[in-house]
């Protein structure tokens, strides 16, 4: 077994990484007895009492007085949007730059439908970049600074 010795009875959990529970309604010498820290009466003193987050009442409620609008195209593709300015910060002269390029170099979480890039920035390497989508300044400073933008 262990080399040290150590028996059963002397394992502890780390000082501080422990809380002691607290003891509700246990006589009044624990400062929280008789009603347990809830009050006198009224709902929220009640077993399973307290009200919902939005109620007010009975009165109509906020989300409900608004009114509904627009909708959720499911058929809409969502692209992860990166401008020249990150990909001057995240990568060195001639890398190839592509999603998994992308997500190693902390630049996006996930590839979704595919990528954009935007021209937000300035871009002085030459890169080759194969994303969904440019802009047309994104391309442009892709070009410029000697690198090729392919869409893929």
């Amino acid at each position: 077994m262990g080399c040290n010795n150590m028996k059963l009875h002397e394992l502890a959990p780390a000082a501080g990484s422990t809380k002691e529970v607290k003891r509700i309604g246990r006589g009044h010498g624990s400062g929280n007895g008789k009603t347990a820290g809830k009050g006198h009466k009224g709902q929220k003193a009640r077993s399973g009492g307290s009200i919902r987050p939005g109620f007010e009442g009975g009165q109509m409620p906020l989300q409900r007085r608004m009114p509904k609008r627009g909708f959720n195209n499911i058929f809409a593709k969502e692209f992860a949007a990166v401008n020249v300015s990150e990909l001057e910060k995240r990568f060195e002269d001639g890398a190839e730059v592509d999603a998994q390029a992308l997500i190693e170099a902390g630049a996006i979480k996930n590839a979704k439908d595919g990528i954009k890039i935007l021209g937000n920035g300035e871009l002085t390497k030459k890169l080759t970049v194969k994303a969904a989508k440019f802009t047309g300044t994104a391309k442009e400073k892709i070009e410029k600074a000697g690198g090729k933008a392919e869409v893929m």
